[in-house]
């Protein structure tokens, strides 16, 4: 055997994307067994999390340079679907903390990120809203604020965000992006209130007088429109083009891949009542055989079937702008992002329609008692489509037309 040839060998102990899927998979029972302990904690419960990490699911994004296994988007939300066919819940608290690795090792340069990664511990939550004060100070800033809803926190290690950083001149403070670390802020503890997502440790964070070095934070940076022309500092240093991406579209693929599998718990569910519950009319039969619930199914699975594609055909699309602007044969533009991202909510609003006109209006009462999973399934779709993102979909055709038409917007006319 040639060494070349040796070389080309598989590294055994890395897991393939198929068998990252497989254990994702593999975990759907227990994940689903221990929803309610999972909401009655706000979060994951610590041995399911310890689980996550011996499977290296929060490595996925992380560099090979720091030990991560450098997977594609593709393998990511797979795995983040197979997930949510156990808990939806569960696993929002889980992608929202280990997606943010990908952007990290996007746009931080290369001292940053031997930091964040070096330790090989990293997770991430983290929140675009600006509610953080940053004010300049010898070798860095002073942090100050409160951010609300950052899911993934309690297994975090450190949190992304942005911050208006007070400028020295008086004039008007400018967006920023930092990166902090867990010793910096302070978990509130305030979540579980909510009808649904009660699993996704979506806590508030608070940061007091908290000093971040200066290469933690990133000024006239915003994390929804971070230019990636010829590429970004992550891309040359990993010589992966998978770094060169853009931020909207990404965290909307998230959710998306969530919802997915989300639906598929929900089918699951249906088929589960169409084998064990009769129909509540003559002839009485086991659902099963009834005409009208193999309808209700099958539309169901076509409409879920639909979504899961449409989301594949997006993320591939993601996939190639991020090599197209790596090779220079194509910007990956705020537009592309945006119109992208608004592909992908309306996938979300279009399971929600699933989910509430095939499936819940023929399930039956009883399958909405509290503590049912059907009617768990409600309450973290329901609470999913207050979600800011989707909550602004009518904005969002707008702020579509206004850019595709380059029609400026009504504050600049």
């Amino acid at each position: 055997m040639t060494t070349a040839h040796a070389a080309a060998q598989p590294d055994l102990a890395v897991p393939s994307p198929e068998e990252l899927v497989g254990r994702a998979r593999a975990m759907r029972e227990e994940l689903l067994a221990r929803q309610e302990e999972a909401e009655r904690l706000t979060h994951l419960p610590d041995d399911v999390h310890e689980q996550f990490v011996a499977n290296g699911f929060y490595d996925m994004f992380v560099p090979k340079k720091y030990g991560g296994l450098e997977v594609s988007p593709r393998t990511f939300f797979a795995v983040c679907k197979e997930l949510a066919r156990g808990d939806m819940g569960s696993a929002w608290c889980f992608a929202l903390a280990a997606n943010h690795a990908l952007h990290v090792a996007s746009w931080y340069p290369e001292e940053v990120q031997d930091r964040a990664f070096g330790n090989h511990d990293f997770r991430a939550a983290s929140v675009s809203a600006p509610t953080v004060r940053a004010k300049k100070t010898d070798g860095g800033y002073v942090l100050d604020g409160v951010v609300d809803y950052c899911s993934g926190i309690p297994h975090s290690t450190w949190y992304l965000g942005q911050c208006m950083v007070e400028q020295e001149d008086g004039s008007a403070p400018a967006m920023g992006m930092f990166l902090a670390p867990e010793e910096s802020f302070e978990r509130l503890h305030n979540w579980g209130e909510s009808t649904g997502l009660k699993a996704t440790g979506s806590e508030s964070i608070r940061f007091t007088d908290a000093f971040v070095e200066a290469e933690l934070v990133i000024e006239d940076a915003n994390m929804i429109d971070i230019p990636v022309k010829d590429g970004t500092v992550g891309s040359q240093l990993h010589g992966n083009p998978m770094y060169a991406g853009r931020g909207l579209l990404t965290f909307t693929v998230s959710l998306a891949s969530l919802a997915v599998g989300g639906l598929y718990h929900a089918l699951d569910e249906f088929e589960r009542l169409m084998r064990t519950r009769k129909t509540p009319l003559p002839p009485v039969q086991l659902r099963l055989y009834d005409v009208d619930y193999q309808r209700h199914y099958g539309a169901a699975w076509t409409k879920i079937r639909t979504a899961e594609l449409a989301l594949d055909g997006v993320i591939a699309q993601h996939e190639e702008f991020c090599r197209a602007t790596v090779d220079g044969s194509r910007e990956y533009t705020f537009v592309d992002d945006w119109s992208l991202a608004c592909v992908v909510r309306e996938i979300i609003i279009q399971l929600w329609e699933t989910l509430e006109h095939d499936l819940l209006r023929v399930v039956g009462s009883g399958s909405m008692r509290q503590g049912e999973r059907f009617d768990r399934i409600f309450r973290d779709m329901s609470s999913l489509l207050t979600h800011r993102n989707p909550m602004l979909r009518e904005q969002a055709f707008r702020n579509t037309a206004n850019l595709l038409l380059e029609i400026p917007p009504p504050e600049a006319r």
